[in-house]
């Protein structure tokens, strides 16, 4: 066990009403030396205003080029514990539902083989286990995969498929989240464990457009569930929504961002073909409206959410597209993307600034689809899909 150091910076950290990370870390450095040492090298940042953590090289597991993460303090003299404090990813389950002998198995073997530490779940999606020496790599790895995990993306793959608890827990999915995300993750797995991208490429699935997991703004690609029909209406349980006081014009219509409801105190009408499908009217009406019958999803393209700068939401890319399996359709898009954005993307250029440096109509053309009116940039104006045979030059 090293020799515990003051960490009067920290310890203000533990003063809060929240949970703190500080005090979890000090409860592991009870056992771990490499959470003592943690303390330490945070401590230290905390003074000299810098982190105190580089990378040094590549390190990884037999066969996997992703899934561990590489990390090394400039300060190993002084906290030789945390020399090196690699991360390794485990990609997570669809949904995130774990039964409670798979969590206490991970935790059992992260206590074997690294600083005990976890963060669940990373911005990915997977299960992040903070903290262990190169020499540990592997036999964490093969004690992982003995218990039936795998590691997941990281680095310049497809990152690990994430989605929402989908039809599991939400009556609203219009798709199975869950199994979409399952049989992409199988399909893809080369695209995972080795890189062969220019950058990182996220998968988030959504059962509807409430959106739960963020896709749109943390997504390469999306997949959010919608209805391509009308949306169902059941008239006694809307009467009896009104009978108990809501407004349905007031709290209803008048927030409608497309304005297709109306509502003459005893019949909501609705026009669907002007429906942006944003699910507040069933949000708010729950047993009253749902969505339509004929439902798939609508896929957008070029989300990200850099923690720095260079956000950007995603465009639709295909309206609607029916989700069931084998998912032939949608995979084989996935598929015309990557190859053709590992042809030609730059190093560290996520795919929807490469959409921007060649051009929406390009990028579609590249990959065989037709321009739609929907591919806009904000909503219901600035189409940025133009049509070549409005430019044809006038007969002389």
């Amino acid at each position: 066990m090293s020799d515990k150091k003051p960490t009067p910076k920290l310890d203000e950290l533990e003063t809060g009403p929240w949970p703190s990370f500080v005090r979890e870390m000090k409860r592991a450095a009870e056992t771990s030396p490499m959470a003592e040492g943690l303390l330490g090298v945070v401590e230290l940042s905390y003074e000299d205003r810098v982190g105190h953590w580089k990378h040094g090289g590549v390190v990884g597991v037999r066969g996997y080029g992703a899934g561990v993460i590489g990390r090394y303090s400039d300060v190993p003299e002084q906290f030789p514990d945390v020399a090196q404090f690699h991360t390794m990813r485990v990609n997570h389950p669809a949904g995130w539902f774990y039964k409670t002998d798979a969590l206490r198995k991970i935790c059992d073997i992260w206590e074997r083989h690294g600083s005990g530490l976890t963060n669940l779940h990373g911005a990915t999606g997977d299960v992040i286990l903070l903290g262990t020496k190169t020499e540990e790599l592997e036999p964490a790895f093969e004690e992982l995969t003995e218990n039936g995990f795998d590691l997941g993306g990281s680095g310049s793959v497809i990152r690990t498929p994430s989605c929402c608890v989908g039809p599991a827990r939400c009556e609203w999915a219009c798709f199975d989240t869950l199994a979409l995300t399952y049989d992409l993750t199988r399909h893809f797995q080369d695209e995972i464990h080795r890189p062969s991208l220019p950058y990182k490429f996220k998968i988030k699935a959504s059962g509807c457009p409430n959106d739960c997991v963020a896709a749109i703004a943390r997504a390469d690609l999306s997949v959010i569930g919608t209805w391509r029909d009308a949306i169902e209406v059941d008239e006694a349980a809307l009467a009896d929504y009104v009978r108990a006081g809501v407004d349905v014009r007031r709290d209803v219509c008048d927030l409608c961002p497309s304005r297709c409801l109306t509502w003459d105190d005893k019949t909501l009408t609705i026009d669907n073909a002007a429906c942006a499908r944003c699910m507040h009217c069933i949000n708010v009406l729950p047993k009253a409206l749902r969505p339509g019958r004929e439902r798939g999803a609508c896929l957008l393209i070029g989300g990200k959410a850099p923690i720095v700068s260079g956000a950007m939401l995603s465009s639709v890319l295909v309206p609607f597209m029916k989700i069931e399996p084998p998912y032939t359709e949608l995979k084989e898009l996935i598929g015309k993307i990557l190859e053709l954005w590992a042809d030609e993307g730059k190093n560290r250029e996520r795919v929807g600034e490469f959409i921007q440096r060649v051009g929406l109509g390009s990028f579609l053309e590249a990959i065989g689809l037709e321009p739609r009116p929907e591919m806009v940039k904000h909503p219901r104006e600035n189409p940025y899909v133009f049509y070549e045979e409005y430019f044809e030059e006038e007969p002389k």
